[in-house]
């Protein structure tokens, strides 16, 4: 087997020194990687397999006495060892070293605690080991290819479950209980996923996430994005002020606002000669707290696709800003729907999340919501109610549900006091939850099948026109007041299961 030099465990009491040998674990064993793939490309033979493996984190603590739990995350659940394997300490740096310093701060109170960090054994598949620019299908023959899967460890989906975050994952005695929701293998496999479904390297996307299910939303982001660009004066009330620095479109195409220096990875961007499947725009801040917007297109498939792959970078929120089927005949076309709770008839999480489980509306991100619609419209109170009904939403799979005999989803709707109805908000509240991801929903009415109001071209160009810019302001506004909150708080106690894991 040829592997890299072996690199022992060690314990570290500091945060910064604990990430630092992370790094010289994770770089040494991909450069290995890289290496010897370099060579197999070139031609050279190996008599025997190659193979690197991930860091891995441990801690372990007697303590059974509470820490501070007034936060969401940082803590163990009792006593025990507990660890996760790592991957990408140049992407997730800041997101580690705020882990490892709640960690050695919340049960370093009531005992001399470390944290380990050393190689696991969990390699790590070859393919994760790729920088952006590697296309190697192209560089070798099919027969060459081939004879990878004998030198090198490809993708093993055993290793890259979501149990941990489905909470079946049941440790067996004396082996270590999990540290994160996701291993570092799963990681990895989003990271490629996402940089395949929305067309933009990982390391762009935002710690703020607007989903929306109508490209209009998307040609409005990008406008916005241009003008924030160009200067404060020009950029939405709404985003002034927000120290956004880039604007990024797919192909990695990077617009730096007026008086910041380009990059040099800024030259490597190029359009794609087609859109990704599910496009992605980044409203960029250095801290990373920006906007991040996202066309799913339409349909659950999408909806749990795209979150599913997101959620491993661990957004402080997501937010679904889209169109729906008004179910109230008093309900105008334009008039927006804060959702509070959901009829799940998506299908595609009912695996992984049982239909009986709540998915409960969280206070900071609905105060949030509401504020901003006030702030965007300009009417509070009483006046609020004539545009906006807080109410439930039903997600259905099936397009075209009006169609089916006997009313039957009708009946379904009313039961359930639904206020409206799409195909993607359920999946997303619901993914959030399952990945402890706060979310949020407020749609905009398009139509209303049940009245008679179906959408026809000449009436939904004018309502794009009228309502999309307003409506996107709301979800950017919406976003300015939940960074101002404070992401610590934002994270809610609510998402958490009787043994949760320790990192966000």
């Amino acid at each position: 087997m040829l592997t890299p030099k072996f690199i022992a465990s060690a314990c570290f009491d500091d945060p910064h020194a604990a990430l630092e040998q992370v790094r010289t674990i994770y770089d040494q064993n991909i450069d290995h990687l890289q290496s010897h793939l370099q060579r197999f490309i070139a031609g050279e033979e190996f008599g025997e397999r190659v193979r690197a493996y991930y860091p891995f984190v441990r801690l372990h603590t007697d303590s059974v006495l509470p820490a501070d739990t007034r936060l969401s995350y940082g803590f163990v659940e009792g006593a025990g060892t507990f660890e996760t394997t790592l991957t990408r300490p140049d992407l997730f740096s800041n997101y580690y070293l705020e882990q490892f310093r709640l960690l050695l701060q919340n049960h370093g109170r009531h005992q001399q605690v470390q944290l380990e960090v050393g190689t696991s054994a969990q390699p790590i598949p070859v393919h994760f080991s790729f920088s952006e620019q590697d296309h190697i299908e192209g560089n070798i023959s099919t027969l060459r290819r081939l004879l990878m899967r004998d030198l090198f460890d490809l993708p093993d989906l055993a290793s890259m479950d979501d149990g941990i975050a489905n909470g079946t994952c049941d440790p067996a005695p004396g082996q270590p209980k999990p540290l994160s929701l996701f291993t570092a293998p799963r990681i990895d496999y989003s990271l490629h996923r996402l940089r395949h479904y929305c067309g933009t390297s990982p390391g762009h996307f935002q710690n703020f996430v607007l989903f929306t299910n109508y490209q209009f939303y998307i040609d409005e982001f990008i406008r916005m994005g241009h003008e924030i660009m160009r200067s404060d004066a020009e950029a939405p009330e709404e985003a002034r002020d927000g120290g956004y620095i880039a604007f990024v479109e797919p192909g990695n195409v990077v617009t730096r606002r007026a008086g910041h220096p380009r990059q040099p990875d800024d030259a490597a961007g190029k359009a794609p000669p087609r859109q990704p499947q599910m496009p992605a725009y980044h409203l960029v801040r250095a801290d990373g707290n920006g906007i991040t917007m996202i066309n799913i297109g339409v349909g659950p498939a999408n909806a749990k696709t795209i979150t599913d792959h997101v959620a491993v970078l661990r957004p402080h929120a997501w937010l679904m800003l889209g169109h729906c089927a008004g179910l109230r005949d008093t309900q105008q076309l334009g008039d927006y729907v804060l959702a509070h709770g959901y009829v799940r008839e998506d299908h595609v999480l009912d695996e992984d999340l049982p239909l009986w489980v709540p998915i409960p509306a969280l206070a900071e991100v609905q105060v949030a919501l509401e504020t901003a619609v006030a702030e965007v419209t300009k009417l509070t109170g009483y006046d609020l109610k004539r545009i906006m009904r807080t109410g439930t939403v039903a997600s259905t799979d099936n397009r075209n549900w009006e169609l089916l005999p006997h009313r039957t989803p009708e009946r379904r709707f009313s039961q359930s006091r639904a206020i409206a109805l799409d195909m993607e908000s359920a999946t997303i509240a619901a993914n959030g939850f399952r990945f402890r991801v706060p979310y949020g929903t407020l749609l905009c009415v398009s139509d209303k099948p049940l009245h008679g109001e179906i959408k026809l071209p000449g009436m939904a160009n004018e309502f794009y026109r009228s309502r999309v810019d307003q409506h996107l302001r709301i979800g950017i506004r919406t976003v300015e007041l939940l960074r101002q909150q404070g992401v610590q708080r934002l994270h809610s106690r609510k998402l958490r299961s009787f043994a949760e894991v320790a990192f966000q």
